[in-house]
Order: structure tokens, then C-alpha cells, then sequence
């Protein structure tokens, strides 16, 4: 029945996608299917990049390096995302100014060091260092697909261009961290499932130089003679100054604050509950599976009922899983919670990137999805700081119980102030 209801959206949406024009660049994923796909694989790649890291490093500080407060545990997650956050703020303005293809290189090789440097890493600092380098790929190269399959996608469509997008990168981030978790059980922590994420990060590099087209002409003819904005106006309109845009990002900072806690924390949590190196992986890489597998229907469901719905309903089951974690007991209950986080991040996460580009003209979009992004993942800060903090004053059922009652609050906070998407604006001053 899903698989139904997909086929005949996507059918539809295409047909209204596509008016004729004189132009011979077309809006709509049918008409730039070639280019779409390939851009779905790539930000695979991205994603199984940082998939290695979300069932290794985590290991490596406990086991390798020793790292015994979760305060300094969670110092790998900071950088990554104090990194990437500044990375988003970067690849928005890039984006329209250098074109899209040239910021998604620059990501790729900041990328291409990362595991090497896990592979060498003497001491913590290391890996922290590496997850710098790691947060700025991430942001670079996962920000410029984004907008370039929003350009591809045409207005109609980009809930379902965010699902897919978000689909490969998740589904890619569950396949590597299962991976990783099956190498590093078999072979140890490192250096064998390092050389996963060295081909990873070379074969990105490589599709991306060579066949990935710069689909700036796409936005240009979806923008028409719709006048710009600065960037300092559109950092103010998605940060406080609208409504719509600036509930977007708390809600983007506090879902990437509730996965800081499940990057970092949760596999501690499971260690001490006796779990081993593979079923630690096993979890790792159910959540991006089933986040990234549902978003195939969650982010077209967007553009049918609006966004508002998915994203307070995502949150708040967001909320109900990690309770379920603070009262799991064994493997099967922990499966069944990462299932319900991953079924909550899955509602949330396309609908939100799908908010920016209804409420941003194409001509600041870029820079619009980038201050999105920033606050988002300002959430891995937020996140792994807290979670870090109140696990060691208190414990790590405490951190768990105060995200979710954060991630609760969120998901209120959007039904209430998310409903601005018919707004023009470039009315604005």
C-alpha cells in the first residue's frame, strides 16, 4: 500500500512539474533524473563517512584511549559539531557565490584525511582533531547536495527530494556503522575498518569531480527576477527575526541535540549493560537504517499535509523513545527504542530541510538552508555538553530523561509557530 501511494505521488507530482519551456533546462526529478541520482549516491558517501564513526570512536575512547568522563568522552561529538555548524554557515554562502559543485569538492577533501587519521591517532586529541576535519566534510558536502537536489527538484516536489536525500545519507550511515561494527568485532577497532572509510571518502571525491553538474542555471529559473537578500539579512530571518524560519531552527537544534546523546552516550549506556562490540553496532546502525529508510514516505507525506504535522509529531516521538531507553532492560528493548528514534527523527528531518526551501526564494535559498543547518547542528554541541555534564553529576538515565523533556517542549514549539509557510518573504525589509 506504501509502495503505492509512493508510486502514484511521484507520477503525479512529475506531471505537474513539468510545463513546457523554451528553456532546455527543466525543473522536476523526472526531467533531471541522471543528475538527481547521482547526487543521491553521493551524499550516500557523505553519510557513510560519518556512519564508521558512530559505532568506532565512541569504542576507541573507552577501550583504546581510556576516556573516563563522559564529559571528555563527548568532546569528539563538540567538535564535530561546532565544525560542521560553521561549516553549514560557509557552504550557504559559498553556495551562491562560488556554485555548488565547488563546495561539495572542498568538503570532499577535507574528508579524505579523517581516516587516516583515526588509523594513527597516539592519544584523544587526535580523534578530536580528525572529527573537526570530519564536522567540516560533513557540512560542506551534505549542504551543497541538499541545495542541489532543491534546485533539481523544482517547488513542488521537495519534501520528496529532502526524503530521498536523507534516505541515501541515513541508509549510508546505517550500512557503514553495521560495517564497521561486523570489521572492528572481527579484525579489531583499527586499522582494518579504517580502510572502509579511506575508499569511501576517495570514491566521493572522485564522482563528484567528474560527474556531478553545477545546477545553479536550475535555481536561476526557478527564481525568475525575484531580488536577493544579503546574507546577514537571511542569518537574521532564520534565526529570530521569522516566525516560521527561526522555529525551524530550535527545532533543528534540539533534534541534533537528542542524537548527540544516541551518537555518544548510548553506546557507553549499552557497554555497561553487558552488550558486546556487534550488537553495539547492531543499534548503531538500526537507527540510521529505519530514519533513513522511512524517509522515502515521511518526506513526500510532507508535501501533502503540510510540514508542521510531521515535525511536532516526529519530536514528540522523538521524546517517547529515549524514556523507553532510560527504562530498557537488554538488547531486544534497545532495538525496539532505537526503532521508535529513528521512526521520530524520520518524520522530523526531511520535512524540516523542505520548510527552508518553502520559505526561502530561490535567489537566498542556499544561504537560507545554511543558517538552518548551523543552528541544527549547533544541537551536536548543545547536545553532547549536556548529555556529558549531567551524566557525570548525575547519571546517564538523568541525561536522557532531561532530553527528552527538551525534546518534548520542541515538538510544542513547532505545532505552535511552524504554520507561516504561505508568507512571501521577499516582502521583508
Amino acid at each position: 500500500m506504501l509502495v503505492k501511494y509512493f508510486l502514484e505521488y511521484y507520477r503525479n507530482m512529475d506531471i505537474a512539474e513539468a510545463p513546457v519551456r523554451p528553456s532546455s533546462i527543466s525543473l522536476g526529478i523526472r526531467a533531471n533524473l541522471a543528475q538527481f541520482a547521482l547526487l543521491v549516491g553521493v551524499n550516500g558517501l557523505v553519510g557513510a563517512l560519518v556512519g564508521q564513526e558512530r559505532s568506532l570512536v565512541p569504542l576507541l575512547g573507552e577501550r583504546v584511549f581510556a576516556v573516563g568522563s563522559s564529559t571528555a568522552l563527548m568532546l569528539f561529538i563538540v567538535s564535530f559539531g561546532l565544525a560542521k555548524a560553521t561549516a553549514n554557515l560557509a557552504a550557504g554562502y559559498l553556495a551562491d557565490r562560488i556554485g555548488r559543485k565547488k563546495v561539495l569538492l572542498l568538503g570532499w577533501a577535507f574528508g579524505v584525511p579523517v581516516p587516516i587519521a583515526l588509523m594513527l591517532a597516539p592519544g584523544w586529541s587526535w580523534i578530536i582533531a580528525a572529527n573537526v576535519l570530519l564536522g567540516i566534510n560533513q557540512g560542506l558536502a551534505w549542504s551543497s547536495t541538499v541545495v542541489m537536489k532543491i534546485d533539481l527538484a523544482g517547488p513542488r516536489q521537495r519534501g520528496l527530494a529532502m526524503g530521498l536525500n536523507e534516505f541515501s545519507g541515513y541508509l549510508a550511515v546505517a550500512i557503514s556503522a553495521a560495517a564497521s561494527g561486523w570489521l572492528a568485532s572481527r579484525y579489531g577497532l583499527r586499522p582494518e575498518p579504517l580502510f572502509l572509510g579511506l575508499a569511501i571518502a576517495g570514491l566521493g571525491l572522485g564522482l563528484s569531480a567528474f560527474f556531478v553538474k553545477e545546477t545553479s542555471s536550475h535555481m536561476d529559473l526557478e527564481n525568475g527576477s525575484t531580488a536577493g537578500k544579503s546574507f546577514a539579512e537571511v542569518a537574521a530571518l532564520g534565526s529570530y527575526r521569522h516566525r516560521g524560519l527561526a522555529a525551524v531552527s530550535r527545532t533543528g537544534l534540539v533534534n541534533n541535540a537528542n542524537d548527540a546523546l544516541a551518537w555518544g552516550l548510548l553506546p557507553v549506556l549499552m557497554l555497561a549493560q553487558g552488550l558486546g562490540t556487534l550488537q553495539i553496532g547492531t543499534i548503531a546502525a538500526i537507527y540510521p537504517a529505519v530514519w533513513g529508510v522511512a524517509q522515502l514516505a515521511t518526506g513526500a507525506w510532507s508535501d501533502r499535509v503540510g510540514r508542521r504535522l510531521p515535525v511536532a509529531t516526529g519530536m514528540w516521538t522523538q521524546a517517547a523513545a529515549l524514556l523507553w531507553f532510560w527504562s530498557a532492560d537488554g538488547f531486544s528493548q534497545m532495538v525496539g527504542a532505537t526503532v521508535l528514534l529513528g521512526l521520530g527523527t524520520a518524520l522530523t528531518y526531511p520535512a524540516l530541510l523542505a520548510a527552508v526551501g518553502d520559505l526561502a526564494a530561490p535567489s537566498w535559498r542556499a544561504a537560507a538552508v545554511g543558517v538552518y543547518r548551523t543552528w541544527r547542528d549547533g544541537g551536536y554541541v548543545v547536545g553532547a555538553i549536556a548529555a556529558g555534564v549531567l551524566a557525570d553529576l548525575f547519571s546517564p538515565g538523568t541525561a536522557l530523561v532531561v532530553v527528552a523533556g527538551a525534546t518534548a517542549l520542541s515538538g510544542l514549539d513547532a505545532w505552535t509557530n511552524l504554520d507561516s509557510s504561505s508568507d512571501d518573504l521577499n516582502t521583508l525589509g
